[in-house]
């Protein structure tokens, strides 16, 4: 498949000055698409980033569209600091109807994850989250999503799907290839009661933005176990990202978005990202620009410093405790990486089952997860694999 014909060039010329521009700039090492450079090849890509000028269901917020230029402007001047193979393909064109935008989205994605490029998305609207889940289905590969969001975007499931009701078609989508769903950092006072016993309900992770910031190091397990990220810019607070209708007083500060990001980089199993919701109009002097810009920077750095310790094949280099829970009338198997001191735990999975969930039963944890499996109570993150995977 030939994805350049979903994309339009980079105006380059109106985005940087190419006089003013450093040798170790990372525009230097990128392969851009321009009116005078053709597309990427991708034979030695690791990373592809992308726009999709698409805000037409960004509820209150349609000014996002116009992102991924304003981001590029922030993000061609920062250094690079690996020996990077990162394309840039330009910015999908926005469709006839939003479906179209959609449909061209979970193309693109879908030949990249092909290909083993992660593509990094810079919206649009977080709508476009949904199309970038159909690339998987169309893979046939079952996924965790995180969302780094202050709600978590249910609506009516009934209604057409927007930025405010994405997370509903996904969920609702049939057949689902959704096999865990994690918020990180939602806002109580702006999520229903009712959705979040829905979470529950679904053995869904949630965490609130006051539990998440108590522990940033908690972040890490959360992070390692998805497949793709969707990040809404309106996750972080007015003051660090005012460049959004819908931002508020609270939410994460800019330099702990950047922690998550280099966590999502570092983890060897998550294989797509998206920012959204960036929107220019309300922007203060490119500051929500220059602070997506440099968590993606974060992002690349996580990558780039990743250590191959999932998964877990050769037990040598890994040391393996067995915690026996009498409630269980079982045990909990954890595996601990020499090379990094990460953890996992491995979920008990019927034989008929293992290749559906091959990369699920074997759960991203941490040391405090074994620390409550030592006390005879079963933590939660592998309760809630068990009950999806039983």
């Amino acid at each position: 498949m030939d994805i350049s014909l979903y994309f339009e060039p980079v105006a380059i010329h109106n985005i940087i000055d190419e006089e003013h521009v450093h040798p170790n700039h990372i525009i230097k090492y990128l392969s851009v698409y321009t009116k005078d450079k053709s597309f990427p090849s991708l034979e030695e890509t690791d990373i592809a980033i992308f726009g999709v000028n698409e805000g037409r269901a960004a509820i209150d917020n349609e000014g996002c569209k116009n992102a991924a230029d304003h981001f590029r402007k922030y993000f061609y001047s920062l250094f690079k600091h690996h020996n990077i193979r990162i394309a840039d393909l330009g910015n999908i064109r926005p469709g006839n109807s939003i479906n179209d935008t959609y449909f061209a989205v979970r193309d693109v994605v879908a030949s990249l994850l092909k290909k083993n490029i992660i593509p990094i998305i810079i919206g649009g609207g977080q709508d476009l989250t949904f199309a970038n889940y159909l690339a998987y289905e169309s893979l046939g590969k079952i996924i965790n999503l995180v969302s780094v969001d202050n709600m978590f975007d249910l609506g009516d499931p009934e209604s057409p799907i927007t930025s405010k009701t994405y997370l509903s078609k996904i969920i609702t989508h049939q057949p689902s290839y959704l096999f865990n769903f994690s918020n990180i950092g939602y806002q109580t006072y702006l999520v229903d009661k009712e959705a979040i016993n829905l979470m529950d309900k679904l053995y869904f992770d949630v965490y609130r933005l006051g539990f998440v910031q108590s522990d940033m190091e908690e972040v890490e397990p959360m992070v390692r176990n998805a497949d793709m990220m969707s990040v809404d810019i309106s996750s972080v607070r007015q003051s660090d990202a005012p460049g959004n209708a819908c931002a508020t007083p609270n939410g994460f500060y800019g330099e702990e978005l950047c922690r998550i990001m280099r966590y999502a980089g570092m983890s060897d199993k998550l294989s797509s990202l998206g920012i959204y919701e960036i929107n220019p109009e309300y922007d203060r002097k490119g500051q929500t620009a220059s602070l997506a810009a440099q968590a993606v920077w974060y992002f690349i750095d996580g990558f780039y410093n990743r250590k191959q310790d999932f998964p877990i094949k050769d037990k040598k280099f890994y040391i393996k405790y067995r915690v026996v829970i009498k409630e269980l009338q079982n045990e909990i198997i954890f595996y601990k990486s020499k090379k990094t001191n990460r953890w996992w735990m491995e979920v008990p999975c019927p034989s008929r089952l293992k290749s559906k969930y091959e990369r699920h039963y074997l759960i991203s944890c941490s040391y405090n997860d074994y620390k409550i499996a030592m006390k005879e109570e079963v933590p939660d993150r592998w309760w809630q694999a068990y009950q999806k995977i039983m």
